[in-house]
């Protein structure tokens, strides 16, 4: 009867280890894999999104040479900023003066390099696709509200400090096509339809601006930590929050 106890637990060790050898192979070079594959590779950008994406983002915002070195690959113009703090809890470390990302942006604006890099990823995998399939046309320009901010959550005194107080978040208002057509939080938003009707985002009397929105803040999901909409809350009814930070969010 010992016996059959152990032989679970040995197969389990052996695959263990076998395991463990694999991925050693793999991170020194002995076994090679195609570098979408190999979790250890550095993220690349424009590379297509698969399993492993998310693991490379992480690792990449972690470290900060990992983060710079991943974010020269962008569709983007901007400058180091030197690290500060500004007051309590407010500053911020390893951050970019964005001027321009893969679309014109207005006034520049100050972002942690994690969050850039998200920023990055967002537009070069979901915003220009879903304008495309929803609008038949390219995005040429965000308009935002910001991204630096020495202030709580809300501007209440009584909450914590805001995403936005140490740059790893970013709020973004609208949307200008090359046609020139501009799509709006505040007025091409649709809310969800509730749970037992079709999905609002898919419905066919839905208008092509509200699927882009939809499309747009679900994409963003997929590589920012919080995406917060008019679905959230009246206070981002007309703007989108992307952040970077603790909390796993997506309203």
């Amino acid at each position: 009867m010992a016996e059959v106890g152990r032989s679970p637990r040995r197969a389990g060790l052996l695959l263990l280890l076998l395991a463990a050898l694999a991925a050693w192979a793999v991170r020194s070079g002995r076994l090679a894999v195609p570098e979408a594959w190999n979790p250890w590779a550095p993220l690349r950008i424009d590379a297509p999104p698969n399993l492993l994406t998310g693991l490379k983002l992480a690792r990449a915002s972690g470290d900060r040479e990992a983060c710079r070195a991943a974010l020269a690959q962008a569709d983007m113009r901007f400058v180091p900023l030197r690290d500060r703090a500004t007051g309590p809890g407010c500053g911020f470390e390893n951050a970019v003066r964005i001027a321009r990302t893969s679309v014109a942006v207005g006034e520049p604006f100050p972002l942690s390099c994690r969050a850039a890099l998200s920023l990055a990823m967002w537009e070069r995998h979901v915003l220009q696709r879903a304008a495309a399939e929803h609008l038949g046309a390219r995005v040429r320009a965000i308009e935002h509200f910001g991204s630096y901010a020495c202030r709580n959550l809300y501007g209440d005194p009584g909450r914590r400090r805001s995403r936005h107080a140490t740059a790893d978040a970013l709020d973004v208002a609208a949307f200008v096509l090359e046609d020139g057509r501009r799509i709006s939080v505040a007025r091409h938003w649709r809310p969800r339809a509730p749970a037992t009707e079709r999905d609002a985002a898919a419905a066919p009397n839905v208008p092509a601006e509200a699927r882009f929105l939809r499309a747009v803040r679900d994409g963003a999901c997929r590589y920012f930590d919080v995406v917060l909409g008019p679905d959230y809350n009246r206070a981002h009814a007309d703007h989108f929050h992307f952040d970077r930070g603790g909390a796993r969010v997506c309203r």
